[in-house]
């Protein structure tokens, strides 16, 4: 009789029972379990699978959670929350009240941090580290798990170079595909290919040079080899980095084959890993191909614009740029940082940058931002993609803080289009010369329009529309968001309830503003961002400084507290953004 390994494995304490000659069929059964889950349920499918022997090696060898392991990107820790006590809730994984798709602290102790973006784990496995010592712990083990992509990052060269004058307990891990969503970059992903072709450049090795112990590289599905070798690094005292090589897929020919696609596939066969046939009836495009094809239309009449990505060319759609035009458009890696200055001095020679970055990504740009690109009045063109609610990535994925952390730096103008069509004007309108930086936001997912692709027009700056009269409430919306009235305006009370467009967050259009606190006693402000130092309190603070006192001014937006995972029509329903709740509070007013 066939005794499945996996199903007896309920912590590491029970995997550590097993003999090293059971752990490959623990491999094989992990595998399949994390292919079928992931089949029927979505999710992050590709990274996982890269590292299943690394993973069953690590608890085999650690004594997981007194030592410490941090997975950098976190979509590659499936295997590792299977093994430490969620095998029977995996198949709620990135649902509405199930686990996260990334490790979090509060979830279980097994997570030591939470890793949701990328090219942290070194800096808190450090600090980790040196807090052992502090304590005079000098047993306990400080793992970092980062991929090629993650380790090319700032923010990764900035903790090693400051573990490399420690004498910290911490092994970092390299888990070397090649790939990060998209194939990795840069000169740091050629250099760790020479040294797995066997070239010479371990005389002058780049992490020795840092102080590290470096070992390897090995395979990294050679969970034999992968024991030896951690079992030999526990003992060796001060910073190590172990180098192994893995296949992002493996296991599962398709996304082996596919890296890109299978890094999350949605549903597919679990048998034959075969995608569902496409449905061939005419849809309305994702925002981010608007923008693909839009930028590429445009370079094609002005040889000044330039498009930049960090690490998201595929999920931006700035890939079709890079194919076409591959001088003109830069994957720069996880960077985001650079990004934004890059495009900021290719500003001042002239050249129009777009800058097509997620919402929850650009955050980790904010100095520059500020001192490189607004501060000197810096043309570049920021195409804030996944604005908003996002759905199952959850809280470290969500686009809510834009609105608010750009909206207070001066020179900075906020654009939010209402569909497709505005994505692309609010492009061609950039691109004919501006002498401000310029953030455009919008979300994920699909837009409202199958005939976008319109003759271009000039949009004013800091003009919004109105889109239907009304008598008794004036709803003020900026962005996508808006596309809700739109569909609840026929189960309203005829023209009793106003709705605005209001476009720009920065500048906002103080003559049409005039116009509504002046005609109506209540106003709805509605926005897809966070409420707190959001598009509703920019209005809150006109109506105040133009002593607008006497008004009524309601806010719906997302509130003081972090969004968890889910669908997104589940999570707009949560937070009282689903038509439902939009019309039930307008409803009330009236």
């Amino acid at each position: 009789m066939k005794t499945n390994l996996l199903a007896h494995i309920n912590d590491p304490k029970d995997l550590r029972k097993l003999g090293k000659n059971q752990l490959k069929t623990v491999a094989k059964e992990l595998r399949e379990f994390i292919i079928a889950i992931v089949a029927a349920k979505e999710g992050h499918l590709g990274a996982s699978l890269g590292v299943i022997e690394l993973t069953i090696a690590l608890h085999y060898v650690f004594d997981t959670p007194n030592d410490l392991l941090i997975w950098d990107v976190g979509h590659q820790a499936y295997g590792h929350k299977i093994l430490t006590g969620r095998r029977d809730v995996f198949h709620t994984n990135r649902q509405l009240g199930g686990i996260s798709g990334f490790p979090k602290r509060s979830e279980s102790i097994y997570d030591a941090f939470g890793t949701g973006h990328s090219s942290t784990a070194i800096s808190a496995a450090l600090g980790m580290a040196l807090a052992s010592k502090l304590k005079g712990d000098f047993q306990k083990q400080h793992i970092a798990v980062v991929g090629d992509a993650s380790i090319a990052s700032g923010m990764a060269f900035e903790g090693l170079n400051h573990a490399g004058v420690t004498d910290a307990n911490l092994l970092i891990i390299l888990n070397d595909n090649a790939m990060g969503i998209d194939p990795s970059v840069g000169a740091l992903k050629k250099y760790f290919t020479d040294v797995k072709a066997g070239k010479k450049v371990r005389k002058n090795n780049i992490i020795e040079a840092l102080n590290f112990n470096y070992s390897g590289p090995i395979d990294g599905h050679n969970i034999d080899e992968i024991i030896t070798e951690l079992e030999r690094l526990k003992s060796i005292k001060g910073p190590k980095f172990l180098h192994i090589i893995t296949t992002k897929g493996k296991g599962l020919q398709q996304a082996e084959n596919d890296q890109v696609t299978y890094h999350a596939p949605g549903r597919f066969d679990k048998i034959t890993g075969e995608l569902p046939a496409k449905n061939n009836v005419p849809q309305p495009p994702k925002y981010q191909d608007v923008f693909g094809e839009t930028i590429v239309e445009l370079a094609k009449n002005n040889p000044k614009i330039v498009g930049i990505t960090p690490a998201m060319p595929t999920g931006s759609s700035l890939k079709l740029m890079i194919d076409e035009m591959p001088e003109r458009a830069f994957d720069v890696g996880i960077a985001e940082q650079h990004a934004v200055t890059l495009a900021a001095g290719m500003a001042t020679q002239g050249l129009i940058p777009f800058c097509a970055i997620y919402s929850t990504f650009l955050q980790r740009a904010y100095d520059q931002i500020i001192h490189d690109v607004a501060l000197q009045h810096l043309p570049v063109i920021f195409c804030i993609d996944r604005a908003g609610i996002v759905g199952e990535d959850g809280a470290t994925h969500h686009g809510a803080f834009d609105i608010t952390y750009l909206r207070c730096i001066p020179n900075m103008v906020i654009f939010a289009p209402l569909n497709e069509i505005e994505l692309r004007n609010i492009m061609y309108t950039a691109q004919l010369g501006i002498d401000f930086p310029l953030a455009i936001r919008y979300p994920r997912g699909q837009g409202t329009l199958i005939e976008w692709k319109q003759p271009f027009t000039k949009i004013k700056i800091g003009k919004g529309n109105c889109v239907s009269e009304g008598s008794e409430i004036a709803v003020l919306s900026i962005g996508t968001i808006g596309n809700k009235l739109i569909a609840l305006q026929p189960e309203f009370p005829k023209n009793k309830v106003a709705h605005y467009a209001m476009r720009f967050v920065k500048p906002l259009d103080e003559d049409l503003l005039h116009q509504i606190f002046q005609k109506f006693e209540t106003i709805v402000t509605i926005e897809d961002g966070t409420i707190i130092g959001g598009f509703g309190s920019a209005i809150l603070e006109f109506a105040s400084n133009n002593n607008y006192t006497n008004k009524t001014v309601k806010h719906l937006g997302i509130p003081d507290h972090f969004v968890e995972h889910g669908k997104v029509d589940e999570l707009f329903e949560s937070i009282h953004l689903s038509n439902e709740k939009i019309k039930e509070f307008l409803l009330k007013l009236l």
